[in-house]
């Protein structure tokens, strides 16, 4: 009987050992090991020229290295051969001492490809000064910041257009806090600071938070790259992210694609680890968008 009970115990010392390295090897797993994701968006007004089309979308890197110089990120990003790479937003942290990482990315990226940012929440948080000195030392990289403004991508006489969008950080609620949670971000809003759209025009908007997809589709956005919601830090298999920046549980537009009124919302699960400090079944991603006619 006693023979029985200590196999018993070595049984339950050996599961709780296996379960601790799994976990130790998963946290290792989902904080470096950078993943890609691809997504096709088809849409009818897409121009022909643009038929494979590839945007390589990063975001929330907050000044994370992976690999020198974020040589292991280059590689990822060299890999899919993008037409355009898309930093949406919070690619350093408000307490950084310098941005030296995300400059350094920034001059490897612009080397290549075609590079656009916008800022997110982190860089708002910067004092207007920093934030000033921020983005003039980002456009010497060779990357373009779209601050709440238009271009357009030409290609074969055909074109698309490319729309960078932030806005106050009140928008950015805390669900718990009842002054905050009325907030909202709607289409006047949007319109005050864009205009209105071409919606016989392909429309691709960059803007830092998923939250107002609904505003962004009926604005005109054919295609809303945003970030921020790191894939809601800690996934669940089978259900999704657990958190929100906005202090929500399990929110729809954790990470993704996903499809409303004729319009499409890519979310990137980002790549840095956020306020939580660690991801969990939550790798950093890399996230590429193909377009097709």
């Amino acid at each position: 009987m006693r023979r029985m009970s200590v196999k018993k115990n070595k049984r339950i010392c050996f599961s709780i050992l296996a379960i601790f390295i799994l976990f130790i090897i998963e946290i290792l797993r989902s904080n470096f090991v950078i993943t890609t994701n691809l997504y096709n968006i088809t849409k009818e007004n897409i121009p022909v020229s643009f038929d494979g089309y590839k945007i390589v979308l990063i975001s929330d890197l907050h000044s994370r290295e992976f690999g020198d110089n974020n040589q292991r990120l280059i590689n990822e990003i060299d890999e899919q051969s993008p037409d355009i790479v898309i930093m949406a937003g919070d690619m350093i942290s408000t307490v950084d001492k310098d941005w030296e990482v995300f400059l350094r990315l920034s001059g490897k990226l612009a080397e290549k490809y075609k590079t656009f940012y916008v800022v997110g929440n982190h860089e708002q948080n910067l004092t207007d000064e920093q934030l000033e000195d921020l983005i003039e030392k980002i456009k010497k990289t060779g990357v373009i910041v779209l601050n709440n403004e238009k271009t357009m991508i030409e290609k074969n006489n055909e074109k698309i257009n490319l729309y960078g969008l932030w806005f106050y950080l009140r928008y950015y609620r805390d669900l718990r806090n009842k002054y905050q949670k009325e907030n909202y971000f709607g289409i006047e809003a949007i319109e005050k600071i864009l205009g209105t759209s071409d919606k016989e025009e392909f429309n691709i908007l960059i803007t830092h938070n998923p939250v107002y997809y609904n505003t962004y589709s009926q604005w005109g956005s054919d295609l809303t790259l945003s970030g921020h919601m790191h894939g809601g830090m800690i996934r669940i298999p089978f259900i999704g992210g657990l958190f929100s920046p906005e202090k929500d549980l399990f929110p729809k537009l954790d990470a993704g694609i996903f499809y409303d009124n004729n319009s499409f919302l890519v979310v990137s699960r980002g790549l840095g680890n956020g306020n939580l400090g660690f991801r969990f079944f939550n790798c950093p991603e890399v996230t590429v968008i193909n377009l097709s006619k």
